[in-house]
Parts: structure tokens; sequence; C-alpha cells
């Protein structure tokens, strides 16, 4: 048996899996966990399944930094580098590394695993990753493109794979992870040449509440005439922007369409500023790529917004993006949404983030030596 643990700022999710057959026995998510309830949330999931031989805990981290360019078992030096790349991630490392902590307090004789957000991005050339400032904070501080969501990329590139029948090794693809947080990402070849979000997870399109890529000199600009400190003004452009600032209707998409839908000129404003950040990002992706394969549709949004996927493919006719709109407009689930026409294939894939963790889990299980499976 496996579980699968994201520990969040404020709420604990988790899976039962039954390895290798990947079934899921039971699922569950505590919300508004306080600081000092993580241990009493944690110790509570494992009772609840102390009658099961748990052999594996496969553990979401936020941030891998350069150091993780994989899944790995976790051990001392594993926590310590999690915990040294806090300064990356302040809000989820720290609370990721209280959940592996906790979890093997509960359950120490499992084979305990770390699965890295970034890790899928490390494939990227220092042509993607580098920002142009002075070399040095680079070299000093680490200060690059990382890139998130790389678990989601990751599983639904493999899931192209298999729907298209071509090895990966001859696909180019443009990944749209969209959801309250979204990113873009380039993949030649099954790896992650691009991506989005940059140092942090802020970077990038406009999101839920995030404002994506703006003017760098804004943030100072706002703290002066609003008269707070910076991490006043980096609230404002994480917390209170993107689809909620813009349209001072909400950050959560559903909402925004039936404000459109109701005639607020604010919301549908927002709307086509937010799907053209999202089409901004999948022209430069095919610049970079040389033409594409596939374009692949996931998270909350992509997998569910007809009317998202579809101003996002408007207008990309002339590089061989051709939605039916029909199609599109009555599509649940995994599938194909592009015309017949359409030299590159559409796809909307369900994400699943836990299964490649559980998967990554059992691999690594396997691959213990001292361990025998039973």
């Amino acid at each position: 048996m496996a579980i699968v643990l994201n520990c969040g700022s404020s709420s604990v999710k988790y899976k039962l899996y039954e390895m290798p057959s990947r079934k899921v026995l039971d699922k569950g998510i505590v919300e508004e966990v306080k600081q000092n309830e993580y241990e009493k949330t944690i110790n509570t999931i494992f009772d609840k399944y102390k009658q099961y031989d748990i052999a594996m805990v496969s553990h979401r981290v936020v941030h891998g930094g350069e150091d993780f360019k994989e899944s790995v078992v976790i051990t001392d030096e594993v926590k310590q580098k999690i915990s040294d790349l806090s300064r990356f991630a302040p809000l989820h490392n720290p609370v990721n590394l209280m959940g592996i902590e906790l979890a093997q307090k509960c359950r120490p004789d499992a084979i305990h695993v770390a699965v890295f957000d970034t890790a899928f991005h490390q494939t990227m050339p220092p042509q993607s990753y580098l920002y142009p400032l002075p070399y040095e904070y680079y070299e000093k501080y680490g200060i690059r493109k990382y890139g998130f969501h790389g678990t989601s990329h990751r599983y639904v590139v493999q899931r192209a794979e298999q729907m298209l029948g071509t090895p990966k090794e001859k696909l180019r693809l443009i990944s749209c992870h969209i959801g309250s947080g979204a990113s873009i990402t380039a993949v030649r070849y099954g790896e992650s040449i691009d991506t989005s979000m940059g140092m942090t997870p802020l970077a990038g399109v406009m999101m839920g509440t995030r404002s994506g890529n703006i003017d760098p000199g804004i943030l100072p600009y706002i703290a002066d005439i609003e008269q707070i400190d910076t991490k006043g003004a980096m609230d404002i452009l994480n917390k209170k922007s993107g689809l909620l600032g813009l349209s001072g209707v909400s950050s959560d998409l559903r909402d925004v369409e039936k404000a459109i839908d109701e005639g607020n000129e604010q919301a549908k404003v927002a709307m086509e500023i937010f799907t053209q950040r999202l089409k901004d990002f999948i022209g430069l992706y095919l610049a970079r790529l040389n033409g594409i394969d596939g374009i692949i549709f996931t998270a909350g949004v992509g997998e569910n917004s007809v009317l998202t996927r579809q101003l996002v493919c408007n207008g990309l006719e002339y590089a061989g993006i051709i939605v039916d709109k029909d199609v599109n407009r009555n599509h649940k689930g995994e599938g194909f949404i592009n015309s017949i026409y359409s030299p590159v294939k559409i796809m909307v894939i369900p994400t699943d983030e836990e299964l490649v963790m559980a998967s990554d889990a059992y691999q690594l299980y396997l691959n213990q030596p001292e361990l025998v499976l039973a």
C-alpha cells in the first residue's frame, strides 16, 4: 500500500493506493488546518489506515531547486536540502517538511519519497532558465527560473504520448495547466525546455489571484503610493490581482463566466486578458519548438472551461491549431477536441499528480535492495 500526502499551507490532501495495481482505495482532504494542528491531522490520517501494511509514503514538495531532478527516497540529507530551499518557497517547503517528519514518526518502517514540483523542468537549457541579471546572482544565490506544476505536466505528457500512439522522442507538445494557478510548458521529445512560471509561482500568465508577468517597476510604485513594504506589495500581486483583481468579481473562473453571461463588461475584459496571456505563451513556445504536434489542456479550468479553450485556440489556426467548436462544447473527461482538419491534435487530459507520486514511490521501493516485496 502507498499513501500520497500533499501538505499545504492550510490543508492536507491524501490518497491511499494499492500498488502495483494503482487502485485508489480511499482519499480525502482536511481543510483549514492551523499550524499547531498538523500533528493531530497526520496522526488521524495514519490511524485511519492502521489496518493496512503501508510500505510507501509519497510526499509532495514544492521546491527542489537544482538539487533534485527526480523523485528521491527521503534521507536526513534530503530533508536538510528541502529546508535550505525554503528560501525559495517559504510558505510551502517548511510545511512539506513538517508533513514528512510527522509521517515518518507514524510509519518509521515505510519508505518515504519526495516528489518535487520543480523536478520536471530541470531539463531546461540556460537560455530558458537564466534571468538577464548579474550572473553572480545565479552563482551565489541560485536566482533563476525553476518552474512548477512539473508533476502535472509530466503526467499529461505521458498520457498524450499514449493517446497519440507516438513515442515521446518524436513529439513536440505544449502543456497548459490552467487552474487557480496556471503554467504553460514547452515539451520537446518528452523534456521540458521552457515554462511560464519562474523562480516563484507568481511569474508567467495571469491567474486566479496572481498577476503573472508585469513591469517590475510597478512593485516599488505600489509600495510607495500605498505606503506599504515590499511584502505588502507582493501580497497584492499574489492574492488580490489576476482574475479577482481585474474582474472585481471572483478568482473563480466559473463566477467570472457567469458575470459575463449577465452582461458584466469588466468581467468580459478580464476573461479576454486572461486568455490572451495564455495565448501569448503558446505563441512563444510555438516559435521555440518550431511547430507542435499537440496542445494539452489540463487542471480545473483547462479541463472544464469550454470558453477558455475556445478563446485560447481562436486565432491560432495559422499554426494548425483548429478546434472543433461542437466537440469542445460537449466534451467531458479525456479526449480530443480538434477539428478533423487540424494538423495539431488538441487534447483535454484530466491531470493525476497523485498517481505519478504513487508510481514514483513504488519504483523507488522496488529499487531498495534491503526491502523484500510481500
